[in-house]
Order: structure tokens, then sequence, then C-alpha cells
């Protein structure tokens, strides 16, 4: 079989198997690509949370995993709530949520695995100051598991590694060529900067609206939001790798989207009475 009738084949098979795998983000409607099952990775994701909690040093400050799961629970009903009112699926519906407090004290970070695995580190409640600030901080991790980024993510993955080899395929290992000179893998560096960087900066800025949604939804005071960012910026004192190069916006551009969009959140998405 010749190149170019490889290259048919292989682009009529990706077009048949994309086309149906093409959604869009809740609320936003932002447009996404999944090829890879959501079952899987949740699958996976819960049983890396299970080693997390063997290897990582759990917290013994009882009140705030306290205060943290009961935030995560507002948020789960909430959510839940509002889908259900606006006749859509909730895409939090497969969730075994769970929630762990790891005592890091020098890492300001949380994150929500795909399923509701959620961990907040000691370290970031420095930043956080108050129950709305870690309102808002859990919300933005929430946020990327109910959008489905992690997902979306590993479909352009895998998306990307068929691309480059399709690509490498058709030029006669010109791909291959270029990494050999360099002697580093100069593709994968460009493809990074170039096409999942810019991505996964969007997935951010979209998770730090939903989450500010899903904590107002929750009857939580999102302008807290701001002062969080505003704390991580003094606290990261000006120690941030240039945005092009990070996955994540810069704090200066998160504060002045964030500003942008308080008053909409407010305005549009009042908290939900579940009692």
């Amino acid at each position: 079989m010749n190149r170019r009738k490889f290259l048919s084949y292989i682009g009529c098979s990706c077009c048949g198997y994309l086309l149906p795998s093409c959604t869009t983000a809740p609320i936003t409607e932002r447009k996404q690509l999944k090829i890879v099952s959501e079952a899987k990775l949740n699958a996976q994701a819960a049983q890396i949370y299970e080693k997390i909690k063997e290897k990582e040093s759990m917290s013994d400050d009882k009140k705030t995993l306290n205060e943290i799961k009961q935030i995560g629970r507002k948020m789960e009903i909430s959510i839940s709530e509002y889908f259900d009112r606006e006749g859509l699926n909730d895409p939090t519906a497969n969730f075994d949520w769970e929630y762990i407090l790891i005592d890091k004290k020098k890492v300001r970070n949380a994150w929500c695995m795909p399923g509701g695995k959620i961990a907040v580190y000691t370290g970031i409640l420095e930043a956080t100051k108050n129950t709305d600030g870690l309102a808002a901080v859990m919300g933005h991790e929430i946020a990327h598991a109910v959008a489905k980024h992690s997902v979306e993510r590993a479909s352009r993955g895998t998306l990307l590694n068929v691309g480059t080899r399709i690509i490498d395929i058709a030029s006669g290992g010109v791909l291959s060529d270029i990494n050999k000179t360099t002697g580093m893998n100069t593709v994968g560096m460009l493809a990074q900067l170039g096409i999942l960087n810019p991505f996964n900066r969007k997935q951010e800025s979209e998770a730090d609206y939903l989450g500010m949604i899903f904590a107002s939804l929750s009857g939580y005071d999102i302008r807290e939001t701001v002062k969080i960012w505003e704390r991580m910026k003094k606290l990261n004192k000006g120690k941030e790798p240039p945005e092009f190069m990070s996955t994540h916006p810069s704090s200066s551009n998160r504060i002045k989207d964030l500003n942008e969009k308080i008053n909409e959140v407010i305005l549009d998405y009042p908290p939900i009475n579940t009692v």
C-alpha cells in the first residue's frame, strides 16, 4: 500500500471515530473532544487516589477536614439541583465523592480527580484564609471534574500522538529526523507550547468561571475568589513562569478575568435553596 492510500484510510477512520465524540462543556457550552472512556478514567483515578491516601500523611486537623466535607457536600447538592432544574444531564451523576486533607504546609495546592476524588493540602490554607476562600478553591477544582477536563486532555493527547505519527509517516520521517538532530523531543515541546499549554489555560479559565458559579450556587461569597489570587500572587513573590510556558493563566490575567465575571455570576447564579 502506498503512503497516500494509507493516509486516506487513516483520515477516513479518524473522522468516523471523532465526529460522534464531539460534545460541549456544561454551562459554557465550549466544544470538546472526548475519545477516552470517562468510566475507565474514573476507575483509574479511584485507584490512584487510594495509593495517595496510603503514601501521603493525612492531617489530623479534623475541624478543617469537616469544613472541607461540608463545603463539598453543599456543592454536590447544589450542582445536581442546578442541572436538574435546568433539565440537563447531571455531569456528576456517577461521581463517588470523597475528601482528604494532606498535611503538607509547603504545598499550596488542591485538586479534584475525575469522579469526584478531592484532596486539599494544608499549605493552601495560608491563601484561602476563610470558608469562602476555601469554597472558591474547591469550586475551581470541582469544576475541572464537572467539565471533564481530564477526559478532554487525555483525548487530545491521544489524538496528538496519532496525528504526529501520521505526519511523520507522510513526511518520510522528517519529524523523527528533527528529534534526532536536536537530541530532544523538539516536536513534542513545540506541541506542548503551541497546543497543549494554551488548551490547558483555556480549561483553567473555564474552571475559574464554573468554580465561581458552583460556589455562588452553594451560597458562598465569591468576591473572596479575587482576594485569594491576590494573596497567591503575593505568596509567589513574582516567581511565575512566562504565561506561554505555563498551563495556568498568570495571576494578573486571572484576577482581571475574575473581576470581569463576578457580578454576572452573582446575578445569574444565585444560591440554590435545597432545604
